[in-house]
C-alpha cells in the first residue's frame, strides 16, 4: 500500500473520491464504477459520505467478514452503503481488489426527477451492516453483473438526453434483483432463523419484563448481534410482521391483560409499560385495537 489517509474522511462527491483515489477526472460527475483499486492505505480510517455504494467482491472474500455460513451461495458477496453511514477500515479488511470485483458508486442527485429517488427507502439492505452482506449463486452473480455492464456502457459511452434515464433504469433493475435475491437467502437460512426469532421473542420478553421499558427495534437488533432493518426483514419473512409490528403486539398483549385484571388507571398502565406519555399509549392502542383503553376495558 502507499499513500497513508487521515482518520477521518467525508467524501461528498465521485469526483472527490477519485482526487483520493488518484484516479484524475471520472467520465460522468454523478455515477462511476470502479473495478480496480488503486493501493491507498485506509486502514484506522473511519469513511463516511454522501454517495450511494453498491460493491461485489469475489468468491473468495472473507466468509467471517460478510456473515456467510453454511448454508449461503459462494460465488459472490454483495454489501451495500448508503450516504452518511460509516465504514471502518482496518489492518485486516480485505483488499478490494480480491477476487472479481467491482463497486458502483452514485451521488443521490443521479436520481433526480425518476421515480427511484423516492423508491430507494423501500430497498433496506442499504441500512444493512457490513457482515448481513448478500451471497450470490453463479447464475445471480451473472445477471447482476449483465446490469452493471449496461450502466457501465451507458455512462461511459452515450452520455445525452437518455442516458440518465437508461442509468437509473439499470439501477433499479439490479436493485430489484438484489432484493429478490435477499428474499431468497432469508428463505435459504430459514433453519437458522427460526432460532434468531425465538431468540428475539426471549429477549422481548425479558427486556420488557425487567422494567426497562420498552425496547426500540435497534435495541433488539443490538441484542441478537444485527441491524435493525436486517432483524426486521427476517422477521418479515419468517414470521409475516416486522419486529415493531411484534413489539407492538406485545406491548398491546400486555396492556389488554393489565386492563382487565387491575385496577390501575390508564396512566398509571401506560407508565408500568414504559411509555413516557400515556397519550402515546392510548393512540397506539387504539390503532391496533380499534378500541381506547377506556373502551376496551369497559366493553369485556
Amino acid at each position: 500500500m502507499k499513500n497513508k489517509k487521515k482518520n477521518f474522511l467525508h467524501v461528498k462527491s465521485i469526483a472527490e473520491t477519485y482526487r483520493i483515489l488518484g484516479l484524475g477526472k471520472p467520465i460522468h460527475p454523478l455515477i462511476t464504477i470502479i473495478r480496480e483499486w488503486p493501493e491507498v492505505d485506509f486502514s484506522g480510517t473511519t469513511l463516511t459520505g454522501d454517495l450511494y455504494l453498491i460493491s461485489l467482491k469475489g468468491s473468495n472474500a472473507g466468509s467471517f467478514i460478510y456473515g456467510r455460513n453454511s448454508y449461503d451461495f459462494e460465488e459472490g458477496t454483495m454489501t451495500f452503503l448508503a450516504p452518511n453511514q460509516a465504514l471502518k477500515f482496518t489492518e485486516d479488511t480485505d483488499s478490494p481488489n480480491e477476487g472479481d470485483t467491482w463497486t458502483i458508486l452514485f451521488h443521490p442527485d443521479l436520481l433526480l426527477n425518476a421515480e427511484l429517488y423516492h423508491k430507494i427507502k423501500e430497498y433496506s439492505f442499504f441500512d444493512y451492516d457490513i457482515n448481513e452482506g448478500l451471497h450470490l449463486s453463479q447464475r445471480e452473480k451473472e445477471t447482476i453483473s449483465s446490469l452493471v455492464t449496461c450502466i457501465d456502457n451507458e455512462f461511459q459511452k452515450n452520455i445525452d438526453r437518455y442516458s440518465q434515464k437508461l442509468i437509473v433504469s439499470n439501477l433499479e433493475t439490479l436493485l430489484t434483483y438484489c432484493l429478490r435475491y435477499y428474499e431468497r437467502q432469508f428463505y435459504t437460512r430459514t433453519n437458522f432463523n427460526k432460532g434468531i426469532v425465538s431468540k428475539f421473542h426471549q429477549f422481548l420478553n425479558n427486556y420488557c419484563e425487567s422494567g426497562k421499558g420498552i425496547p426500540t427495534v435497534t435495541i433488539c437488533g443490538r441484542e441478537l448481534n444485527m441491524s435493525a432493518n436486517y432483524l426486521s426483514d427476517l422477521l418479515k419473512i419468517e414470521t409475516g410482521k416486522s419486529a415493531k409490528d411484534h413489539i407492538h403486539d406485545y406491548v398491546i398483549g400486555k396492556a389488554k391483560n393489565l386492563l382487565l385484571n387491575s385496577n390501575n388507571n390508564i396512566n398509571e398502565i401506560a407508565y408500568n409499560l414504559g411509555f413516557t406519555y400515556p397519550q402515546h399509549f392510548s393512540k397506539l392502542f387504539k390503532n391496533k385495537t380499534g378500541f381506547s383503553p377506556s373502551e376496551f376495558r369497559h366493553s369485556n
